[in-house]
């Protein structure tokens, strides 16, 4: 299984970017889908998660600015993320609960950076 993102880079305050993560590999069922953020010196903490039926939850810091979506059929999560500040920069990782054969894991993508500044 694996899990590649993308969609990261550079922004200035205020703006937008949309993260992708797209999972491959021996898949039966994908259960839940989340974003979850790690800036220098602090703890990784959850930005969105949605399940399987599409109900959101929402980390404090992302809610009313961003947005998560998923396509079942993509095996696709994505993080619309706007009115974006200086303290949402951060490495933000996509992290996929799912059924590969009979076994049932977590898994997570590399990471991809996310840097606020004008």
């Amino acid at each position: 299984v694996q899990l590649v993102e993308s969609g990261g880079g550079l922004v200035q305050p205020g703006g937008s970017l949309r993260l992708s993560c797209v999972v491959s590999g021996t898949i039966n069922s994908i259960n839940t889908m989340a974003w979850y953020r790690q800036a220098s010196g602090k703890e990784r903490e959850l930005v969105a998660r949605i399940t399987r039926a599409g109900s959101a939850v929402y980390g404090q810091s992302a809610r009313g600015r961003f947005l998560i979506s998923r396509d079942i059929d993509k095996k696709m999560v994505v993080l619309q993320m706007s009115s974006l500040e200086p303290i949402d920069a951060a490495v933000y990782y996509c992290n996929v609960d799912l059924w590969s054969g009979s076994y049932r894991s977590a898994y997570w993508g590399q990471g991809t950076q996310v840097t606020v500044s004008s």
